[in-house]
């Protein structure tokens, strides 16, 4: 299935051709065009969906099992993050097999699945 974004796309109120570009909304990097002479922007609809998938999923408390496995422990990730976070990672063509495990306090794991974020500041 072909993406609307792949086709060139002419600004309604100008009429000059838009190029493509990243805008930050919330953190996210979503797909955009930009007009070049009047600065109107369209935001990519599937990037919009998953933007509010995130609103629904941020705050929500899940309670998972604590298991067991060998010398270490392992809890479940839901499954409607995982597939969120891949939705996220769509452009990426390796598979999510590792994460980065950090110690944040004493109640407090944090779980990093974007390879490329560093380990310094970050949002909370």
């Amino acid at each position: 299935m072909t993406d609307i974004f792949d086709t060139k796309i002419s600004c309604k109120k100008c009429g000059k051709e838009m190029e493509k570009v990243k805008v930050n909304m919330k953190g996210f990097g979503i797909r955009a065009v930009r007009c070049r002479g009047c600065k109107e922007e369209i935001v990519h609809p599937s990037d919009i969906h998953a933007l509010e998938q995130f609103k629904d999923l941020k705050g929500k408390n899940f309670h998972v099992k604590m298991r067991v496995v060998g010398n270490s422990h392992a809890i479940s990730i839901p499954k409607e993050i995982v597939n969120f976070i891949n939705e996220m990672h769509r452009d990426m063509q390796s598979e999510m097999d590792m994460v980065r495990l950090q110690f944040d306090d004493f109640n407090r794991l944090s779980v990093h699945f974007d390879e490329h974020n560093d380990w310094g500041d970050r949002d909370r």
